[in-house]
Parts: C-alpha cells; structure tokens; sequence
C-alpha cells in the first residue's frame, strides 16, 4: 500500500501529537485510527440522514407545529 505524507504546522503537529499521547497511542496509530473513524462517521451520517428521510412525514404528521431548521428566521431554534 502507497504512503501518504501530510503536512502540519508546528503548532498543529503539536496537537497532533498531544491528542494520540492523550489516548495512548503512537502517532502513527493515533493517525490511522483517525481515517478509520472519519470514514465510520461518514457512513453513519449518510444512514442517520437516510433514516430520518424515511420518517419525515410521520414525524411532521405528529408535530405540525414544528417549524424546520431550514425555514426558521433569524436562527429560531425551537417551534413557534
């Protein structure tokens, strides 16, 4: 398998580096696993998306009061 080199800033290898100590890993483990929950993470938002896709007119059916993100002004964070 091809390497991949990355670029950091001091500051931000810095990080890097402090965030694998913190979870007791080595750089190159803490990195891998990085990729690894990314993809996991993707995959997870594509489902949940998915799923509530799947139960949106149940839910506005049972909430037709609430107003959705997409429609609020001014950044109104609940119904109204």
């Amino acid at each position: 398998m091809p390497s991949l080199n990355v670029t950091f800033t001091e500051d931000e290898m810095e990080g890097v580096r402090a965030a694998a100590a913190a979870e007791g890993k080595s750089l190159k483990q803490y990195m891998h696993d990085l990729g690894v929950r990314e993809m996991q993470r993707k995959r997870f938002v594509v489902g949940a998306a998915s799923w509530a896709d799947r139960l949106r007119a149940e839910f506005d059916e049972a909430f037709p009061d609430e107003i959705p993100p997409s429609q609020r002004a001014g950044g109104v964070s609940a119904a109204r």
